[in-house]
């Protein structure tokens, strides 16, 4: 890292930024809010919260559908850039890339699978998956965070979900982070066939099974999303395009969210043993984990007219990755925002964006992770690093890929 970071030292593509963000993101708030990353590209880096606010906030200025342009190759942006460019996957677009009212239609039917009622109902499965999780581990003394709950407890909560089979759970994971990460990662974890394999066979396996609850609809939430009692559904596209959206709102999120979470409180061992005395303060240590360390970075955004935001001019057609991560460290919104304090109230935090594209799954990722928190401090204690943190290497998602702990059961 350079002694004295400036926003000239600010490279995406660097591991070593990566690694670190934040003290990149100040350096952008500071000197240049509004940043064009790739010399000579219309693609701007916004930072400080008042200006990524204001892009969420009006949907007419700033179209959501360079996430779509992107996603497919737009911008070459990582190795595997276009490794999905025209598949049926994305062929309907996602509602995250959508702009009213097209978002409007998509959203209201989507809503029908989160209601708050439905979503209440969950905690007593998510408790017994949880527990289960934590049984396989409890006498050992030791865990890799990661493996052992963070990544297995949402992959089966979102499968359970939508129906898939529990012996195809772990297919889910590997199509899952093989599309998400290898199109947003830069280390080529995953190859521009490996990608498009993953593709293929989640669209084969979501196409068979959108047809068979048409014919015969059962208590998931595909059966909820393509059958409709106004003759209002989803299309066999629009269902692929949801479930690939939801693997990242439900699945990396929130695995992201519970490793970030794990990994303040590591650094900060007082608020841990505070938080596991008093674990009414769970949610609030969550809200404050969003804002610390938010697993979603970054989305794009695209200008449809010359637009002023308030630290300066935007062109017209110019893509924004509006950094949700720095603006969540904005000490001009946040007093000491590089500060981890689970007693702050971090009220208007980006983490789940913001405006109409406010993450649909945000209820459940929060309960998730107050349910994993809730299991974990309910049956250890004394929660220790014991090896070192592996992070993972995306340009949009960041979160640990390995926390090794040792603990005392409870």
């Amino acid at each position: 890292m350079p002694e004295k970071i400036s926003a000239a030292d600010y490279n995406a593509f660097n591991p070593v930024v990566r690694a670190n963000p934040y003290p990149y993101y100040a350096a952008l708030r500071d000197e240049s809010p509004i940043h064009r990353m790739i010399p000579g590209a219309p693609l701007f880096a916004v930072s400080r919260h008042a200006d990524v606010q204001h892009v969420l906030h009006r949907p007419e200025q700033f179209s959501s559908t360079a996430f779509q342009a992107l996603f497919q190759g737009g911008l070459s942006l990582s190795p595997n850039s276009g490794a999905l460019a025209g598949h049926r996957l994305l062929a309907s677009p996602m509602m995250i890339s959508v702009d009213p009212p097209h978002h409007q239609r998509l959203r209201g039917l989507v809503n029908r699978g989160f209601t708050p009622r439905r979503i209440a109902a969950l905690e007593p499965r998510l408790r017994e998956i949880a527990e289960r999780f934590f049984e396989d581990v409890r006498e050992t003394g030791k865990m890799d965070l990661v493996r052992d709950l963070s990544v297995p407890f949402p992959v089966t909560v979102i499968a359970e979900l939508l129906g898939v089979e529990p012996e195809l759970r772990h297919k889910f994971k590997h199509w899952s982070d093989s599309t998400v990460i290898g199109l947003s990662g830069i280390s080529q974890d995953f190859s521009k066939e490996e990608v498009r394999k993953s593709a293929d066979e989640m669209a084969d396996y979501f196409e068979r099974v959108a047809a068979e609850r048409r014919a015969n609809p059962k208590d998931d939430l595909i059966s909820v999303l393509v059958t409709a009692d106004d003759g209002d559904a989803l299309s066999a596209g629009e269902v692929l395009s949801f479930v690939f959206l939801l693997l990242v709102a439900g699945n990396e999120t929130t695995t992201n969210l519970i490793g970030n979470a794990m990994h303040a409180l590591l650094r900060h061992p007082a608020q841990m043993k505070e938080v596991a005395e008093n674990p009414e303060l769970i949610p609030q240590m969550l809200e404050e984990a969003l804002r610390y360390d938010s697993p979603i970075q970054s989305l794009p955004r695209q200008a449809t007219a010359d637009v002023e935001l308030p630290s300066g001019a935007v062109k017209k057609d110019t893509f924004l990755m509006t950094l949700f991560a720095s603006a969540n460290r904005d000490s001009n919104y946040f007093p000491n925002a590089d500060q981890f304090d689970i007693h702050r109230k971090p009220q208007g935090h980006l983490a789940f964006g913001h405006g109409i594209h406010f993450c649909l799954g945000a209820s459940l990722a929060r309960l998730e992770a107050k349910v994993a928190f809730e299991t974990l401090f309910e049956n250890a204690r004394n929660f220790q690093l014991d090896g070192k943190i592996a992070m993972l290497d995306s340009l949009a998602l960041r979160g640990p890929k390995s926390v090794p702990l040792a603990f005392e059961s409870a």
